[in-house]
């Protein structure tokens, strides 16, 4: 049996891509005024701290995401694991003093995971490329 298929010129087909489309602008729009915001921050405090320069990394990581999927309509699975890695880099930072050793432990420990995981990702995607698909990253 032969599913039946929508093709980009079915008004259906061009609503959905409507839809993502305006919701990856409203994703890109909404990036650049928290990126504005914690620059706003930071000339307030007159000084710059790491934890507001990780966050600017998660920004960075959104907008690389958000261009990637605009340019080729794909997203890499590695992208979210960064930006939570870059987060629990920062979540570590910021409490530092409050969490208790055998937590910094475990989001360590979630740390060294997602790492594996994206050279994991990395390495099967060189090794075994999908054959309708050029790697992107």
């Amino acid at each position: 049996m032969v599913k039946p298929t929508l093709d980009n010129s079915h008004p259906m087909m061009r609503f959905i891509l409507f839809v993502e489309r305006a919701g990856l602008v409203l994703i890109t729009l909404a990036t650049i005024i928290a990126i504005g915001q914690e620059l706003w921050v930071v000339i307030q405090k007159a000084r710059v701290e790491l934890h507001d320069i990780l966050l600017l990394f998660i920004y960075l990581e959104i907008l690389t995401m958000v261009a990637l999927y605009f340019t080729s309509g794909k997203l890499p699975v590695r992208y979210p694991i960064y930006i939570s890695i870059v987060a629990i880099t920062r979540f570590i930072i910021l409490g530092m003093k409050e969490i208790n050793a055998l937590d910094i432990v475990y989001l360590a420990g979630a740390i060294l995971l997602l790492t594996i995981a994206s050279i994991v990702l990395r390495y099967g995607q060189s090794k075994f490329p999908h054959s309708r698909e050029k790697s992107i990253d």
